[in-house]
């Protein structure tokens, strides 16, 4: 094909896809008026702040997820979990060594408000730090996506179009309380804001005006940071004086199948099959006789843990094993000088999310509760794969593995 036609070609396409754009845009607009400010005004938002919350906002094309109004949403891909393949990935030596020292550092700088907010909250302060570390670099990490944007074009074209809607409408209240100015609410490509990486709905829940200037300022004053951290895990149940977990040594004898939040049992029994502190020290005296929860995030083949329900708190701040282990490594790390955890996580071949569903669907039929067939091997998968194998006669390893799906038929 001639240069000049493959560029009138070019151009073609380039227009069509401006003029497409252009079509959507104008359809969000109407969407804006008939659709959302009614729901807006609502929730008591005003026209004044929902025109200037609007004020010159256009689509962000670059956001994942998107749907546009006459296309379908993609087809579903088989996915390949790295984290559960390689977990050891998610606990990067240099980088947990390298928040711990820095998280270390502002402990000591910002004793006295954590101290506060540990009487107030009951939650440590070096737990509070930890997440602040996870989520925000320790409030280091840009906050590049104007909110509302974000939140706006999710809402309009994406794949959860209820759920952003929501925040889009959380986020607009925050604009009519005047709480901050929509140019300064900024936050991440999916939404999630400021320092403690708070979704708007989170924000007027949880979001505390600590250094009492008038202003929950989750953006700038660390103060209100570390205390709408330390509000959000009190408000989901943190029990104060408890930790969240230690590393055990599951003897070979004692089945794998047996984590989960909802078979927990006071540590003492626990102890009593065998299972202790991988350190060697005894179970604290405050602890022995609340209750524990088995935890083998990677079965036989990582690190095991007996954990309390403070572990479950840590994952309603983002529902992964791993988040809620780095943040309490880390968090040990950091007020303790507490290192890796001591049994290794050993490389798991790479897995496709559509083959463990396949083996759920077959673990469901035959009586298991796997949670769910939705490709991820969470505690129900783990300990429903160990149930299966100790029924086959072998040794539980309470994790998928390619062998284990080809015969899990």
């Amino acid at each position: 094909m001639p240069a000049a036609i493959v560029l009138i070609v070019a151009i073609g396409a380039d227009l069509a896809l401006a003029a497409s754009r252009g079509e959507t845009e104008a359809q969000f607009r109407a969407w804006l008026a008939g659709e959302l400010w009614p729901r807006a005004r609502d929730r008591g938002v005003s026209a004044r702040r929902f025109n200037q919350a609007f004020a010159g906002v256009r689509l962000q094309w670059d956001l994942p997820d998107l749907v546009p109004p006459g296309t379908q949403p993609p087809a579903k891909r088989a996915q390949s979990q790295a984290e559960f393949r390689a977990p050891a990935a998610y606990f990067n030596e240099a980088n947990l060594r390298a928040q711990a020292a820095r998280g270390s550092q502002l402990a000591q700088r910002w004793a006295p408000v954590l101290g506060e907010i540990e009487a107030r909250f009951g939650v440590p302060g070096r737990v509070v730090i930890a997440i602040w570390g996870r989520e925000s670099a320790f409030g280091r990490a840009p906050s590049p996506h104007p909110a509302v944007r974000v939140l706006a074009t999710k809402a309009f074209m994406s794949t959860r179009k209820a759920l952003f809607t929501e925040e889009l409408l959380a986020a607009l209240e925050i604009i009519e309380r005047g709480e901050t100015a929509p140019a300064a609410l900024k936050g991440s490509w999916a939404g999630a804001m400021g320092q403690p990486q708070f979704l708007p709905s989170s924000y007027l829940r949880y979001a505390v005006d600590f250094d009492r200037d008038g202003v929950k300022d989750i953006w700038n004053s660390v103060p209100d940071t570390l205390a709408s951290i330390a509000n959000y895990l009190a408000s989901h149940g943190w029990q104060a004086g408890r930790d969240w977990g230690y590393e055990a040594r599951i003897p070979q004898h004692v089945s794998c199948a047996q984590e989960g939040p909802d078979r927990a049992r006071p540590i003492r029994q626990w102890v009593a099959q065998g299972i202790n502190r991988i350190s060697g020290r005894p179970f604290p005296d405050h602890e022995i006789d609340r209750d524990g929860m088995m935890l083998v995030p990677a079965g036989r083949h990582g690190p095991a843990f007996v954990v309390t329900p403070n572990f479950y708190v840590l994952k309603a701040y983002n529902n992964s094993d791993l988040y809620a282990l780095y943040v309490g490594n880390l968090a040990d790390r950091i007020a303790y000088g507490s290192a890796a955890f001591v049994a290794p996580w050993r490389p798991q071949a790479a897995m496709l999310r559509s083959d463990i569903a396949r083996a759920q669907r077959v673990l469901e039929a035959a009586g298991h509760d796997v949670g769910g067939a939705d490709g991820l091997p969470g505690y129900k998968t783990r300990r429903s794969i160990g149930a299966w194998q100790e029924a086959a006669g072998r040794d539980p390893t309470c994790f998928p593995d390619p062998a284990l799906l080809k015969d899990i038929r």
